[in-house]
Formats: C-alpha cells, sequence, structure tokens
C-alpha cells in the first residue's frame, strides 16, 4: 500500500516546528527517523495532512552527562546510543537493551524520542525508561514542560504529549557505583519485536537491594511496573517475586496470555540474578 497525500515540510528550528503543530494540531505528525511512522503512514493507521521533517534541528542529537542525569537529545539514533561511552558508562540499562532493538539498519535511523513518544508496548526503551526513573522534556509553542515516566505512557500508542507538542530530550539518573541492572527479553528471532521483555534497576545497599523497578514490555498496553514483584525482590526473595505478578496479558499474535505470564516468570528470575550477582 501507499500511504494517503500528505504535505510535506522540512524545518530548521524548534520554533518552526512547534509553530506548525500548533497550528495544525492533529492533523500534523512529526518525523525524525520514521521506523515506525512509515509502516503506518504505508498501512494508512495514520493519514496526517501534513509531515514535519525535524531532522534538520541543529542541538537535538546531543548524548551528555549533565549533574546528576544523563541527557539524550529526542533525534540521538539508537546507533549513537550503542556507541556512546556515556550510556555505557552511565546508562548501562539503555546500553544493554539496545542491541536487541531491530537490526542495524533501524538503529542507524531510529530515534531515542521517537521510540518514546511512539510508545510501542512491545519496544524497550519505553520500559527501560520507565525502570530507571526518567522523565521527558516536552516543548511547545506555549513552553516547556517535564514528565516524569511514571506519568508519561497512558495507554496503547497514546502518551502525556499533546497534539502541540514534541519530545525535545529524555533525562535518566546516572549509574553509579550502587546502581544495579538487568536487562531481558524473548523474541522469535532476533530484531523481531519481544514476545515478553523485562527491564529492570536497582541500588545495592550492601546488604540487598533497595528501589527495585522492574518494567515489562510486550504484555501490555505500555510498559508496566509490578511493585509487589519489586517489594518481593528487595528481600531478595526471588520466589515471592515471582508469585507475586500480577501482569494480565492479551492473547496476541506472539502468544496466548499463559504463555506470556509463564514467560514473565522466567525473564524475571534471569533478570534477579543479574541483579543479585551484581552485588559487591
Amino acid at each position: 500500500m501507499k500511504p494517503a497525500p500528505f504535505a510535506y515540510k522540512k524545518v530548521r528550528t524548534l520554533k518552526e516546528a512547534v509553530t506548525l503543530l500548533a497550528k495544525h494540531k492533529d492533523n500534523a505528525r512529526l518525523l525524525a527517523g520514521g521506523q515506525s511512522l512509515i509502516a503506518t503512514l504505508n498501512m494508512r493507521l495514520s493519514a496526517p495532512s501534513l509531515l514535519i521533517d525535524i531532522n534538520g534541528i541543529k542541538g537535538l542529537d546531543g548524548i551528555a552527562k549533565k549533574g546528576k542525569f544523563v541527557e539524550v537529545g529526542a533525534l540521538a539514533r539508537h546507533a549513537q546510543l550503542e556507541r556512546s561511552d556515556v550510556i555505557a558508562r552511565y546508562a548501562p540499562l539503555i546500553a544493554l537493551a539496545i542491541p536487541h532493538i531491530g537490526h542495524a539498519a533501524i538503529r542507524n535511523r531510529g530515534s531515542f524520542g521517537g521510540s518514546i513518544a511512539f510508545a510501542d508496548p512491545a519496544a524497550e526503551l519505553p520500559a527501560c525508561l520507565l525502570a530507571m526513573g526518567g522523565e521527558v522534556d516536552i516543548a511547545s509553542a506555549k513552553g516547556k514542560r517535564k514528565v516524569k515516566a511514571d506519568a508519561f505512557f497512558k495507554g496503547l500508542f497514546e502518551t502525556a504529549l499533546r497534539p502541540n507538542e514534541i519530545v525535545t530530550a529524555v533525562r535518566v539518573p546516572v549509574a553509579d557505583k550502587n546502581t544495579r541492572v538487568g536487562f531481558a527479553e524473548l523474541a522469535r528471532r532476533h530484531g523481531d519485536y519481544a514476545i515478553v521483555g523485562l527491564a529492570a534497576s536497582a541500588r545495592t545497599n550492601g546488604k540487598g537491594l533497595a528501589d527495585v523497578r522492574l518494567a515489562y514490555f510486550g504484555v501490555g498496553d505500555t510498559p508496566i511496573r509490578v511493585k509487589k514483584a519489586e517489594a518481593a525482590l528487595v528481600d531478595d526473595n526471588v520466589d515471592a517475586a515471582v508469585n507475586a505478578l500480577d501482569l494480565d496479558p492479551h492473547d496476541d499474535v506472539q502468544a496466548t496470555a499463559k504463555v506470556k505470564r509463564h514467560l514473565a516468570g522466567v525473564l524475571l528470575r534471569r533478570v534477579a540474578t543479574q541483579l543479585l550477582e551484581a552485588r559487591p
């Protein structure tokens, strides 16, 4: 199939982009990497009257440690993250997840901000953002605001973004010597969307784990935290954590809900091992 007809505008500044969004609202879509958008256009799942290409905006592709946070610009490509020493050192959960995203050609074009804004429930980076307790920088013609990851993902492909807003950056806490992370997913083939995946972060105090955050993907309409399991894992009780999983996935083309629930437990055991064995 081919997309429905649309107008195209390549912008050079953030101000130009948000001005167009304010004018066209739901009738406009932003083009960054296009790895998800182009497919939805071709299948006519999305039919905007205007496509706003933001790839010409300078300064939105940076990756830097800024105080207690790592800030990643919305236009930073997955391949940049994969090669970044800043990400490897200060945001290791992202470094673990990136190789699982598609294939090299997809990672060369796909953008961090695009993945967060599109909010595919089977995507890795939204779950990582949730597991790390990050936040999203958002801009519009009316100004800027920040939204915590816990409040950003609202429903199936639905976020806290308004029609006139754009993601400009994502910010996550800097990992230090007490940070522990874990990541695992199960897919039919490397590069496929995960049947079930789990991103996790925690801190160690020398005795056990604290501040455990477990974010599943592929098992609901959004990435999902499992707070009862998090609490059990603080006590190093992996069996209790698995038994406390209260996920309610749907059957889909990948697997039945029963299979997904079973795999969620399998992944929790694998990720718990990563978190617990990494302690000093």
